[in-house]
């Protein structure tokens, strides 16, 4: 069973129906979020996460946005209040760059509409916000689908595979990106096993990943994120796959923090390391990883644990939510639109304007 994380109920009076990951595995809870406001602390405490899904949340956020608004007929008036949310939405959380992708699409899908139609009803442009966020919603299902298949080649019959962080349905609104590519192995009847890194200091690979991986019936065995480099050595894994939340020009990519160091380790190992994302994730408007803004969450997420204190009080802690990979230690990057092996400035160009890869 692949969990499907987010739904849109209804019509342009709808709400958005998340999984709440904040439960998981404890409790499988579903939140429904009927304004913007709620929509945005899901979002700040990670009940919903992953790139891609944010992307949608935030589409659909501004469907939301709208509901509230008077109903005078003035469809201007309707984009001041759309940009004015999409201004509080992209202030959630600033690394994941599909959040600030969506936003744009909608915002621009909305003018057009307008600039088009001068005698426009704001009840039709609402329709056309909400035609457009399930568009983008649809386009991610089959985003994650072509994911999965262009990259389940690189995974053979008796693989050790590790991952890090979640980069499952949880993370998208289809079957995901890195897990969308073991969900399409599995389905081809490949043998593998996956090791999840537990993910400091929120445990989404060991909430979340192996959670989804143990759904699928697909073997799952879950490492300290401090073992990785010993069970490489130890010639238990031979392949890393991870998600990515925001990939320069250049292809430098921005992770969950500890992805960084595991593609050290495989680069000191002789193991591939792939990254799958979607086309939305690449950021051309920034040339490398040293643009990319990291996200600092707060020192209570290290400090304390199931809000046990685990550290002495007043000891202050570093919690970036990223680090940035460098090109160069990615073998390939797996997209729905095809793969960009040894990736840089070139080839990402070339994949993202025609569709195709010319290596």
């Amino acid at each position: 069973m692949i969990v499907k994380a987010l739904e849109w109920i209804g019509g342009i009076d709808g709400f958005l129906e998340i999984v709440d990951q904040r439960k998981l595995p404890a409790d499988f809870v579903k939140l429904k979020c009927r304004d913007v406001e709620t929509l945005f602390e899901a979002i700040k405490t990670l009940a919903v996460r992953g790139a891609p899904a944010l992307g949608v949340c935030a589409a659909y956020g501004l469907v939301l946005s709208l509901q509230k608004s008077s109903d005078s007929d003035d469809p201007r008036r309707e984009l001041e209040i759309l940009s004015r949310y999409a201004r509080y939405l992209a202030s959630s959380r600033p690394t994941a760059v599909n959040l600030f992708w969506a936003l744009e699409r909608i915002q621009a899908t909305a003018q057009k509409f307008v600039d088009d139609r001068p005698d426009a009803t704001t009840k039709a442009l609402r329709e056309t916000i909400l035609a457009e966020a399930n568009a983008v919603c649809r386009e991610d299902v089959d985003m994650c689908r072509r994911i999965g298949e262009n990259g389940e080649k690189f995974i053979n019959e008796g693989d050790g595979i590790l991952t890090h962080c979640n980069a499952g349905a949880l993370a998208t609104a289809g079957q995901g990106t890195a897990l969308s590519v073991l969900f399409e192995a599995h389905k081809n009847k490949k043998k593998f096993r996956v090791y999840a890194c537990e993910t400091r200091p929120l445990l989404q690979g060991a909430r979340l990943t192996a959670w989804e991986l143990k759904q699928a019936g697909i073997d799952v065995t879950i490492i300290c994120d401090n073992m990785a480099g010993w069970m490489m050595k130890q010639s238990k894994i031979n392949t890393v796959i991870t998600g990515a939340d925001r990939i320069a020009a250049n292809g430098d990519t921005a992770n969950k923090i500890g992805t960084y160091s595991l593609s050290i380790l495989a680069r000191e190992h002789g193991l591939p390391f792939y990254i799958a994302a979607p086309s939305s994730t690449f950021d051309l408007s920034i040339k490398s990883g040293k643009e990319i803004l990291i996200e600092q969450r707060a020192a209570e997420e290290i400090t304390q644990f199931a809000r046990t204190q685990i550290a002495p009080p007043g000891v202050g802690a570093c919690n970036p939510a990223f680090d940035v990979t460098e090109a160069g230690d990615i073998t390939a990057i797996i997209t729905e639109k095809g793969v960009i092996e040894k990736p840089d400035s070139g080839s990402i160009l070339r994949l993202l304007n025609c569709g195709t890869n010319k290596q």
